[in-house]
């Protein structure tokens, strides 16, 4: 069955969406749409009005490449006060072969949760660390196996939620529903995991515009996450400052000129721009570079901090993402604060090749990942949607409950 999916991130500098299709155990852009972010702080909505009218742009564009509307969408939710608790929960194999299904798996995920979330949170995902059938213990996917009792060790992911309320009230205004929400963290993760990461610790940051993600993993499963208050901005309003920059000059600058190491830069290298003064200056690549490079690693130190307050324990990975982490030289900087553990991200899908949609990339194939592991099968388009979609793609792209949410598809199906 092919699978087609829509996820949305409200992001501080820009809002982004991405529409893909899962199909033969890979996934292929089929559109992608990033609009200038307005009414959002820090990754939370403070003017929905604003923020109304942004998403409908990035839509309208979006659905413009497609042909088709959206109107479901899986949504990245702020990170602020994320809780990770263990829980365990069961359900009896009730059909006549006991045979584990995926309604099995299911029903022990619901049990998993089943009075333990705190009125004044949402839940985000419930993470199965490892599945038992009877005496079978560790099972990663117990579907197919024969047994009168399933088992679970979880973790489930909560925030407040007022994190969430903004965000799905905003879209369920203009008339999207939102299927799923998930954590930046786990997105990055999912998009970036690679088999390594997979057996030890390690750590996932995500430099955004306005503040940095650091998110701990212990063998793939989130544990710890922290936010801090410093980000890509910060870069600008620097440089803004000392060369008495409009602000939108000054981004201009660190993205299209600066390097992440000076090192790196270029002396004789000039860039001509007109400053606040309405006087012309000549910026030199290396003193740019510079102002860039100190912010860079201060925001790095903190990030290095953070860890260890999160775990006290050796990290195996650090991985840095995000839109400034594309910048040349950022690998140079990374691995002279981090160390030899750390590298940035290199998000190698056709169509989406910057890190600034690791998050959202991330997010759609985590819902895939548990589709799969329940044994559902879902498209958030229907047939008709999904001929046109297959249709544009092939003129236009030259590759290939108790919640809010309602049910909480990620985890609840069962109506399906």
């Amino acid at each position: 069955m092919r699978k087609i999916y829509a996820g949305i991130d409200l992001g501080s500098d820009s809002i982004k969406i991405i529409v893909c299709d899962y199909y033969k155990n890979k996934y292929n852009i089929l559109a992608t749409s990033q609009v200038k972010s307005r009414g959002i702080k820090k990754g939370l909505i403070v003017n929905i009005e604003e923020v109304t009218k942004v998403i409908k742009e990035a839509l309208k564009e979006v659905e413009g490449m497609l042909g088709v509307t959206v109107n479901k969408v899986i949504v990245i939710v702020p990170s602020y006060f994320a809780d990770f608790k263990l829980v365990e929960g069961y359900s009896t194999i009730t059909n006549e072969d006991k045979t584990v299904k995926g309604n099995d798996i299911v029903r022990a995920l619901q049990a998993c949760v089943y009075n333990r979330l705190p009125a004044d949170r949402e839940l985000v995902t419930v993470i199965p660390l490892e599945f038992n059938v009877d005496d079978k213990p560790g099972v990663r996917d117990p579907k197919g196996l024969v047994g009168a009792k399933l088992n679970v060790k979880a973790v489930m992911v909560t925030t407040p939620k007022k994190n969430v309320y903004s965000l799905v009230s905003v879209l369920e205004k203009i008339g999207i529903e939102v299927i799923d929400i998930v954590l930046g963290g786990i997105g990055d993760y999912t998009a970036l995991r690679s088999t390594p990461t997979e057996t030890c610790l390690g750590a996932v940051v995500n430099i955004g515009a306005e503040t940095t993600n650091v998110s701990i993993f212990n063998r793939g499963i989130i544990i710890k996450n922290e936010v801090i208050q410093l980000g890509g901005r910060n870069i600008d309003n620097d440089l803004a400052y000392i060369y008495k920059l409009d602000k939108a000059d000054a981004k201009e600058i660190k993205e299209k000129f600066a390097v992440a190491n000076k090192r790196y830069a270029q002396i004789n290298e000039s860039y001509r721009v007109m400053n606040l003064y309405n006087e012309e200056l000549r910026l030199n690549q290396y003193e740019v570079s510079e102002v860039v490079s100190s912010r860079i690693e201060e925001i790095l130190n903190f990030v290095k901090k953070q860890i260890n307050l999160l775990t006290n324990k050796e990290i195996s990975y650090i991985i840095v993402t995000g839109g400034v982490s594309e910048m040349p030289g950022f690998n140079g900087v990374v691995l002279e604060v981090l160390g030899k553990h750390s590298y940035v991200a290199d998000l190698n899908i056709m169509g989406v090749r910057n890190n600034k949609f690791s998050t959202l990339i991330g997010a759609i194939k985590y819902f895939n990942d548990k589709l799969i592991l329940r044994g559902k099968d879902y498209s958030m388009f229907d047939k008709e949607k999904e001929t046109d979609l297959i249709s544009t793609k092939k003129q236009i792209l030259s590759f290939s409950s108790d919640s809010v949410i309602g049910k909480v598809f990620g985890y609840f199906f069962d109506n399906n």
